[in-house]
């Protein structure tokens, strides 16, 4: 008896489903536009879909064009589209499509999405869940960060991570004196050449009172930024604090291992 072919849909998107039908991951798959088209046309097979992989595929913007389009992710929760070639027009796709209306978990990072795709998403009426965005090594910049700084249509988010992005100090204040992301949580600035001045704009912002963790890995913050952060009236929440990789001296660096602030922290790492 002769066994059935596989459809396109079943050898390529199924065969990557999990037998709950929560997860389809097609990470490093070298996913296609056909394999795009496959994803608009599956019906209802992938409702049941919260998790969608599809980092590391080479995807430009003609692909997320595909995908933007889709109806077949009524209930997709987290979609991860890092290390691809994502630019600003792939980014607006996403912002002004009803795909992205349920998603609370948004990864970027490692695309080319620069200040007119962050403005997209922080002006989009679609991302209102949204409560996680990855942008990490994306060119984003100061202007970047303002944007989102200005965005009233992210009243979710609580975690976002910008590390590498060229932020520089004028990024980190922008961010620090945002009157509208009053929620996050979570904060990751590593690698963006942020010195004392953005560090202390951190510490003086009482935005970010709600912060639970902060990492300002690799930058170029010195002692005056580093007791800033530490002596903080408005890091009473503050569990976690990454500072390595600076340029605070040890002198300093011990004083803040002995400090109140360090005391309450569950993690602590420096130098």
């Amino acid at each position: 008896m002769k066994t059935k072919a596989k459809s396109k849909l079943e050898e390529c998107i199924l065969a990557h489903l999990t037998p709950e039908g929560n997860l389809l991951d097609l990470e490093n798959k070298s996913v296609t536009p056909e394999h795009m088209r496959l994803l608009c046309q599956a019906g209802d097979t992938l409702n049941g879909v919260k998790q969608l992989y599809l980092s590391n595929n080479g995807l430009g913007d003609a692909e997320i064009e595909f995908l933007s389009k889709s109806r077949c992710f009524p209930n997709l929760e987290k979609l991860f589209l890092n290390h691809n070639k994502i630019s600003n027009a792939g980014a607006k796709a996403l912002a002004e499509s009803k795909f992205v209306q349920n998603i609370s978990y948004l990864v970027l990072e490692a695309n080319q999405i620069g200040v007119n795709g962050v403005q997209s998403l922080a002006t989009s009426l679609n991302l209102k869940n949204l409560e996680t965005l990855f942008l990490d090594s994306n060119p984003i910049g100061p202007e970047g960060a303002e944007a989102l700084a200005k965005s009233t249509c992210l009243p979710s988010l609580s975690a976002l991570h910008m590390d590498s992005t060229g932020l520089g100090n004028q990024g980190v204040k922008a961010i620090a004196t945002s009157q509208t992301l009053s929620k996050i949580e979570k904060l990751y600035l590593c690698s963006n050449k942020i010195g004392n001045e953005g560090a202390i704009a951190l510490s003086q912002s009482p935005n970010l009172s709600h912060l639970t963790c902060l990492s300002v890995w690799r930058n170029e913050i010195r002692d005056a930024g580093g007791k800033a952060i530490t002596e903080s009236k408005h890091f009473l929440k503050l569990e976690r604090l990454y500072m390595s990789l600076n340029l605070i001296e040890k002198p300093t660096r011990k004083l803040i291992r002995s400090s109140d602030l360090a005391s309450r922290l569950k993690t602590l790492v420096m130098d």
